[in-house]
């Protein structure tokens, strides 16, 4: 199970980094496993945090997380409303960059220069560089104590291949980290093409965390259909307007 994949790995403070691009390939049944775990003062590297009660999200909920390193903190109200409070630090960064951040962090690279953010608040209290008669911003990459990662299929030895715009992320989360932990449809014994190699971690029963994230998706397809017919029948009919007779 995902608890088990995880037991005795998350530890108060640590740094974890989670694929996914909002609701698309998450590792959802390792996002609530690391919920049950306890784990508080997490630092969290993650394009967005989901949204409310699905996703990173829930992290916030149980307020598991002291800060967020993200580029996109719509579509959640709790995100919004700890980090107005003061009770969540962010990290804000740009899209690209967090991708190559960690894409370099799995490289071994600890930092590179980019055009993006020079002149804004992005770039405050960073070095600047003058390139070729350009400007750049100096970022640091990033690492992470334990990568969690959503794939579409997985062979014995860990190679992974992801399914279409569920890749996002993911190949970035999973080299950038001491420890990886992948999510995955379908296991197989050996790829006869492999389209992704990221990490030789995988644990050959990560496909029974699969069981528990389908029903969380039910349960979810569910609530959005009650959601929607409630919403229908509470929609006030609109009034005919009388029509006179015929000239």
């Amino acid at each position: 199970s995902a608890t088990e994949a995880l037991a005795d790995k998350i530890k108060d403070g640590m740094t974890l980094a989670v694929g996914g691009f909002g609701l698309c390939g998450i590792p959802e049944a390792l996002i609530d496993a690391v919920r049950a775990s306890g784990a508080k003062n997490l630092t969290v590297i993650s394009n967005n945090a989901g949204v409310d009660g699905f996703g990173s999200g829930r992290l916030l909920e149980t307020r598991q997380v002291r800060k967020m390193i993200s580029s996109y903190v719509g579509e959640n109200k709790e995100f919004e409303r700890q980090y107005l409070s003061g009770e969540l630090e962010l990290e804000f960064t740009p899209q690209g960059t967090l991708a190559e951040k960690l894409r370099a962090g799995g490289a071994g690279i600890p930092a590179f220069f980019t055009k993006t953010g020079f002149g804004t608040v992005i770039a405050e209290g960073k070095e600047t560089r003058v390139i070729n008669g350009e400007n750049y911003v100096l970022e640091h990459s990033l690492k992470a104590d334990i990568s969690l990662v959503k794939a579409w299929k997985a062979d014995t030895s860990g190679n992974l291949v992801y399914r279409l715009t569920a890749r996002n992320f993911n190949p970035e989360c999973a080299a950038a980290s001491k420890f990886t932990v992948v999510e995955v449809e379908e296991i197989v014994e050996r790829f006869r093409d492999v389209a992704t190699a990221v990490d030789e971690r995988l644990s050959t029963h990560l496909s029974e965390i699969l069981e528990g994230m389908y029903e969380r998706l039910r349960n979810m397809e569910a609530k959005i259909a009650e959601k929607k017919k409630n919403a229908k029948k509470s929609k006030p009919k609109k009034k005919q307007e009388h029509q006179g007779p015929p000239r």
